[in-house]
């Protein structure tokens, strides 16, 4: 009976330890480490990007202009072509032929008229002895040799027209360029003014087009009248820059000679043209071909002085652009701000709510809470060629509380620390 009740009194003691309140876990850490960088002030020229497309200052669609079958090709397909090179000749023998015809009847007509011219000499001469020739003869006279000299020019013209059929049995190259490939071959029959041949493109210089949108045409048109950039009289003295597929920087540079005089009312843009010069580069090949794309950034107004962060400093709230502002005290503020144009060494300008100098967070903004402490480690504004800057260590540790339990409730003895060489103690058995 005695060991009934020393079972339930110890089971009660157990349950009635297990009833306190466990210790209370680690505070978490109120500064959360975040990297920081001082707002940078720079002189910009604001700029608009666009894509742009290369095209040829000259293109020829070779056609033939007279019909007939392709006697010779005696250029090489992709190669470059001289202004009046000949390109394709026609069998030129039905032309000849027809030629010669026209000769032969010129030689007729001109011995007619030569005639006729001496007949009414004569006329004219016995016209002089009274009564010896009519006045209606005389006139006949004179009528036929008119009649013998406007046959003669009518074939001369027929002449003139066989002549130049001759001649465009010789298709030649209207301008110096790099020529296409050969649509036709030998032996294929080809229409007059009707049959494509090949195409001749010119390579230096070479034209960019591009289509602005009407926000920057208004921006442009409005600091031409303020006197900041060039009006449209002066427009080749406009410039922009350009960059292929394969760059990453605006290394070429092209000036305005063509704006267009409407606004494409589907798309709101107006088309823009520069010239660039295309050189041979090495003396072996010309960088820019017709037809490439390209960027092409386009710079409005003049250098100014403006405030530089990293996009990665920058958040997003409701669609609202953000950054966190570190004061003295450590603790992270949001401000809003009003962002420019990105510039190519990755850092974008803000137009309002920075100023020079100023502490903002790049790195660990999902850790900042508002009006919070943080604690910052700073490093140099990061851009696109600096390398990312490393995250930083977590913070000071907090030490843990220990919170002490409610009075009443039982807790376990502490335990002795054991001694080198010694035995721990062993607990009482009862």
């Amino acid at each position: 009976m005695t060991r009934i009740f020393l079972l339930f009194g110890l089971l009660g003691g157990l349950a009635f330890v297990g009833c306190g309140k466990p210790p209370a876990l680690p505070a978490p850490d109120l500064a959360p480490a975040v990297v920081t960088s001082k707002v940078l002030q720079q002189t910009v020229t604001d700029s608009v990007e666009f894509t742009g497309r290369l095209d040829a200052v000259n293109y020829v669609d070779i056609k033939a202009r007279v019909t007939g079958y392709i006697t010779k090709t005696p250029f090489k397909e992709g190669d470059m072509v001289k202004e009046n090179d000949m390109l394709f000749e026609i069998d030129k023998r039905p032309f000849k032929s027809k030629l010669d015809d026209v000769k032969s009847q010129l030689v007729l007509q001109e011995a007619k008229y030569r005639l006729a011219k001496a007949d009414n000499l004569r006329a004219k001469e016995v016209a002089k002895t009274p009564g010896a020739i009519s006045v209606q003869e005389l006139d006949k006279y004179q009528a036929a040799e008119e009649e013998a000299k406007a046959a003669v020019e009518a074939v001369k013209a027929g002449n003139e027209i066989h002549e130049l059929n001759l001649e465009f049995c010789r298709v030649i190259s209207p301008i110096s360029g790099r020529i296409s490939r050969y649509y036709f071959t030998l032996g294929n029959l080809v229409n007059q003014d009707s049959t494509l041949l090949t195409t001749v493109v010119s390579e230096d210089p070479i034209y960019v087009y591009f289509d602005t949108d009407e926000r920057t045409i208004l921006r442009v048109k409005r600091l031409m009248q303020e006197g900041k950039i060039p009006a449209r009289d002066n427009q080749e003295q406009i410039t922009f820059q350009l960059a292929l597929q394969d760059e990453t920087e605006f290394k070429h540079t092209a000036r305005v000679n063509f704006i267009n005089n409407k606004i494409d009312p589907l798309t709101g843009t107006i088309t823009v043209r520069g010239v660039l010069d295309n050189p041979l580069v090495g003396g072996r090949a010309r960088l820019f071909i017709p037809g490439m794309f390209c960027r092409v950034k386009l710079p409005i107004g003049g250098p100014r002085e403006v405030t530089l962060v990293s996009e990665k400093a920058v958040g997003t709230d409701q669609g609202n652009k953000f950054v966190y502002v570190v004061g003295d005290d450590n603790k992270a503020l949001s401000r809003r701000v009003r962002l420019g144009a990105l510039q190519p060494n990755g850092l974008r300008v803000v137009e309002e709510g920075l100023k020079a100098n100023e502490k903002i967070v790049v790195t660990g903004i999902q850790m900042v809470r508002q009006g919070e402490p943080v604690t910052p480690e700073e490093v140099a504004m990061p851009t696109s060629d600096s390398p990312a800057p490393a995250f930083p260590k977590a913070a000071t540790e907090v030490k843990p509380e220990v919170t002490a339990p409610k009075s009443g409730a039982k807790t376990a003895p502490a335990a002795v620390p054991a001694v080198p060489g010694s035995t721990p103690p062993t607990p009482n058995k009862k």
